[in-house]
Formats: structure tokens, C-alpha cells, sequence
């Protein structure tokens, strides 16, 4: 990036003595930003040369002020020299407080990345959801365990943060904390906020990132298939419990509400559609955007059979949801029961209905975005495989129209 610099002297004429006498500033601009500071002179307006930046005339006090700026622009034109020759970060501030005798203070990486987190906290729950807090604290340990064990060393300043850094901490992630492509690059994708926000506020001089290139690895989304659903549906269970976390994974499958959507739930959030039936509508947690959902008859009955459930009542909620870490190990208990030998986790709910429950079955792919709350296609296309079914069917009735095309042209010809 071309780095522009300048200086200039000008009197504040809006700071006029009683004798007509203004003092004289200098201003730095370091791409196209200030900083100004007093050279503690000052100059009678009438005598200033504005073009030349410099006093008329040729008496002696006249010549030592003009020489006494000269030498500041010789010092301020060596500094600027000197933080380049030591690829040090060049701003008008950073010029002006070597000039004035001030230590430079680098910006501490992982005191930005805290920063960030601290202001991230206290908008959850108004602009952001409680897991995106978690994701940003988790990859800031991951940055500073990072830092102690390549650098032996508890933070560096953000302007040591280069491509070697990034792919370093790519490698680290996927070997020593044995994390899998796509969630490493995601951490990566997160840190990289932390390093935007330092090249904005010009605390680096360029952007470490800006020949990294996130390339996630497209994932085969396990679902249930109509088989898989109608033999949970069919299985009785031994206990409560895990009858409990069934319905309410099945209650999913025909909603596609993600898990922290459905412990949400409450009777405000269940409305007549312009349809006359009753929908769904709520803000997801995770974008807080707009999720409208037309309950199916297997949806709906669930919720009836925890009208009275004493868990539902007492916390104003429709379903008595357990913590996600109970619901996926029940549910992985449930698969076993069922024998569905697939890794069932509760967001596989969220798959099962993107796919099997509305795409197969002609839900066009606009319709199931916005059930889902999705901002774009491209993202609910991560969620939908089309099974080879469908596009058979979809095929067989290509054919049927294609054979009765020809029939009809071949009659005609007769």
C-alpha cells in the first residue's frame, strides 16, 4: 500500500493575542490523517507567507524562526525515515510522540482480542447470541495458548502478526489441539475480526490476512431418512426421560427450530398464520432473524402432550427441554435403541427437516430458507441434500412430459 506523508506550519488564527500574534502549529498527515501539535512560537498573521509556509521577511528574529522550523521538518523528516527503516507502524501520532519525546506503544494482540470480547459480552442478548461470546473467548485461548508455545511468551504486540503467525496458528489448531479443517479455519475466520479491527484503527500498517483465503471443506450433512423417522416415532421407550427427548427431537425434525430456538419456545411465539393455522414465528438466537414456520400435525402434538407438563407451566415454555449436552447424549442412546446407526446430535434435527421433511418433498428451496431463518439460499443449500430420490421422481416426471410431447407431434404428422 503507497503510504502518503506531509507536514505544514500554519498559524491558529483563531488564537490571536492582544498584539496581533497567533502561534504556530505543525500538522503531520500520514495518509491522510492528523496530528498537530504546537512548535511554541507565534507570528504576527499579516507577516505569515501562507504559500511557502514560512514569515516574511528578512530580520534577524525572522530568520531564526524561519531556521528554527526548518529543523523541525529535518526531525520529523528523519523520524518517519527511521520508523520505515525499522518497519515500525507510521502514523501522524506515532510521529508526533517520537517528536515530542513520547515512548512508542504498541498495541498488544491479545489485549485488542479481550477488549473485543468484553464489548461482545455485554451485547449479548441485544445484538448477539450467548454462543457467539463462547466461540470468540474459545478462539482467543486457542490465539494465546498459541502464542506461549511458539513465542514462549504471555501476548505480542498486534503489529508481530504476519503471515507466517496466521498459517502457524492454522497448523497449530489442526495438530496439537487436533481440531478438524472446517472448525479451524473458523477460528481463524474469527481471529482474523481481531486483526481488522487493528488495521481500521491503524495500530498495524497493512493486513496480515489479505493473502490468507478461508477455504472450508464442503461437509456431507448426515438426516434422518422417512424410514429412520417413522422408526423413532414407532419405538417405545423404556423411560420417561429418554421418551421426553424423543418427542422433543421429533418435534424438531418438523419445525427445523435449532436447539437453543426450541428451549426457548413459549406460547407467544405460536400464531395464526394467514392461513388460519398455526404457525411458528420467532427471532432466531443465533442471527436474530425471523423464523416463520407452519406447524404440521406431528408438531402440533407434541405440544399437546406437554400442555400439563409441570417443567412447561412453572417456566412459561412449550417443551420441557433439558441442556444440550443431556439431549445429545440421550438422543445418541435413543439412535441405539431405534437402530439408526447414524451419529445423531439434536442439530441433525435441523438437517432432517431441511431435507427429508420439506425438500423431498417438493418444498421449494425460498420456502425452507425462510422457514429456517436463513439470511441466504447459499446457506440453506449446506443444510439441503437433494436425495437421489427426489431427483429420480423429479426425472420420471420430465419423461411423462417429454413421451407425451412426442405422442401428440407424431399423431399430428399422421
Amino acid at each position: 500500500m503507497k503510504t502518503t506523508f506531509s507536514i505544514l506550519f500554519y498559524p491558529r488564527g483563531n488564537d490571536i493575542d492582544k498584539n496581533g500574534n497567533a502561534p504556530i502549529y505543525l500538522r503531520i498527515t500520514v495518509n491522510g490523517k492528523r496530528s498537530e501539535l504546537s512548535i511554541k512560537r507565534k507570528v504576527l498573521l499579516s507577516r505569515w507567507n501562507s504559500e511557502a509556509g514560512k514569515v516574511r521577511g528578512t530580520t534577524t528574529d525572522v530568520r531564526e524562526l524561519n531556521k528554527y522550523m526548518d529543523t523541525i521538518k529535518v526531525k520529523i523528516y528523519k523520524i518517519q525515515e527511521t520508523l520505515y527503516e525499522n518497519q515500525e507502524l507510521v502514523t501522524a501520532d506515532i510521529i508526533k510522540n517520537v517528536y515530542l519525546g513520547k515512548g512508542i506503544h504498541h498495541k498488544m494482540l491479545l489485549e485488542i482480542f479481550q477488549n473485543h470480547n468484553d464489548k461482545i459480552e455485554r451485547l449479548v442478548g441485544k445484538e448477539f447470541a450467548p454462543g457467539t461470546i463462547e466461540r470468540y473467548k474459545t478462539a482467543k485461548k486457542h490465539v494465546s495458548d498459541y502464542i506461549s508455545l511458539e513465542y514462549n511468551l504471555e501476548d505480542i504486540p498486534v503489529k508481530d502478526v504476519d503471515h507466517k503467525f496466521i498459517s502457524g496458528l492454522e497448523y497449530y489448531l489442526k495438530t496439537e489441539r487436533k481440531c478438524a479443517h472446517n472448525t479451524a479455519i473458523k477460528y481463524v475466520t474469527n481471529f482474523k475480526k481481531i486483526i481488522r479491527i487493528a488495521f481500521a484503527n491503524d495500530w498495524i500498517q497493512k493486513d496480515p490476512f489479505a493473502n490468507w483465503k478461508a477455504k472450508l471443506k464442503i461437509v456431507e450433512r448426515e438426516f434422518l431418512t422417512e424410514e429412520d423417522i417413522q422408526k423413532m416415532v414407532e419405538k417405545e421407550l423404556h423411560t420417561e426421560r429418554l421418551d421426553q427427548v424423543k418427542d422433543i427431537f421429533l418435534f424438531s425434525c418438523f419445525t427445523g427450530l435449532a436447539y437453543a430456538d426450541v428451549k426457548k419456545l413459549s406460547r407467544n411465539d405460536i400464531v395464526i398464520g394467514i392461513d388460519g393455522d398455526k404457525w411458528i414465528k420467532i427471532k432466531r438466537s443465533k442471527t436474530d432473524t425471523r423464523s416463520s414456520i407452519p406447524l404440521l400435525p406431528t408438531a402440533i402434538d407434541i405440544l399437546k402432550k406437554y400442555d400439563d407438563h409441570p417443567d412447561v407451566s412453572n417456566k412459561g415454555r412449550l417443551l420441557p427441554v433439558l441442556s444440550n449436552q443431556k439431549m445429545n447424549s440421550y438422543i445418541k442412546e435413543i439412535a441405539i435403541l431405534c437402530k439408526i446407526r447414524k451419529n445423531l446430535t439434536f442439530h441433525l434435527a435441523r438437517h432432517t427437516f431441511a431435507t427429508t421433511v420439506t425438500l423431498s418433498n417438493g418444498v421449494p428451496i425460498e420456502s425452507v430458507s425462510k422457514m429456517l431463518g436463513h439470511k441466504s439460499l447459499r446457506t440453506t443449500q449446506h443444510y439441503a441434500k437433494i436425495l437421489d430420490r427426489k431427483v429420480s421422481e423429479d426425472m420420471k416426471i420430465l419423461k411423462a412430459k417429454m413421451q407425451a410431447s412426442t405422442q401428440v407431434a407424431e399423431r399430428k404428422v399422421k
